[in-house]
């Protein structure tokens, strides 16, 4: 089954309340829009501050929208019970942080949490995704490895295992690929597109714009909370983009193989806050 996410005039901030009260003292998302079609993979980009893990985790249920609605296939998640929500919608967080000692298999075995209850133990239908996700990912054979004899970018797929071993049809990412070395990175963002390349629906904070041009079929840009560009990268990525967005000025070049966004940023151009 494909299903459409779809966020309309969405509002979030801090300290985060009901729907509906006061307005936050700090508005972080401002009234965004945005639908995403099914199996595509959408990188959320902008300066730090600017609203991008405020709005991923809206998505998630994790952080209470002020206003507006985050559907998922036509539901509105946060009308859903949690369960049910973790049914539809999976999130990889910053850093995320395992138990002692855990297992690969260990740690992707908890990604069927949500498909367990007081009537519905683990099953061969639990073992099945825990392996298809182990495979998908490609650390089959670290199975049996704990998690923390790894290398970073071997920790970062078995993570991403996890998620996808939950087996929601929308899976947000926030930056997957912090703190990894280019090589590692670009395993990771090319198995974040085989994800996509299999039905299921990728969004994803991304720092690196250059990246994200290349891996996403769509940019989200934010800034001040407030989405100021979407669209395919090289539709929307230029020099009056990135300044925009960073303060900087660049030269946006096209990539000699595939002709995707390269983002150079200009000797001596500093950033300009104003």
């Amino acid at each position: 089954m494909t299903v459409e996410l779809v966020v309309q005039q969405l509002k979030a901030g801090y300290p985060a309340g009901t729907r509906g009260g006061a307005e936050p003292a700090h508005l972080a998302v401002r009234g965004v829009d945005l639908t995403i079609a099914p199996g595509q993979v959408v990188a959320i980009v902008g300066p730090n501050g600017c609203g991008k893990s405020t709005l991923l985790r809206a998505m998630a249920r994790l952080h209470q929208p002020h206003a507006g609605t985050v559907s998922v296939g036509g539901d509105d998640i946060w009308r859903l019970r949690q369960r049910a929500a973790a049914h539809r919608v999976s999130l990889l967080p910053q850093s995320p942080q395992a138990p002692e000692a855990v297992t690969v298999a260990g740690l992707v075995r908890y990604g069927r949490h949500p498909h367990q209850g007081l009537f519905r133990q683990w099953s061969r239908e639990d073992e099945r995704a825990v392996r298809a996700a182990l495979t998908a990912t490609g650390v089959a054979d670290l199975a049996e490895r704990r998690l923390d004899q790894l290398s970073g970018g071997q920790r970062q797929r078995c993570w991403l295992a996890m998620v996808l071993a939950q087996e929601t049809q929308v899976v947000l990412l926030d930056e997957p690929t912090s703190a990894l070395d280019l090589g590692h990175a670009v395993e990771v963002l090319e198995l974040v597109r085989e994800v996509a390349t299999a039905g299921r629906t990728v969004v994803m904070v991304v720092h690196d714009l250059t990246s994200a041009a290349r891996y996403a079929d769509v940019i989200v840009a934010m800034r001040d909370g407030e989405v100021v560009a979407t669209g395919p990268s090289r539709e929307v990525v230029d020099a009056a983009l990135v300044e925009r967005l960073y303060g900087v000025p660049a030269d946006v070049l096209a990539a000699p193989v595939d002709g995707s966004p390269v983002v150079v940023p200009r000797a001596g151009g500093g950033r300009d806050d104003r």
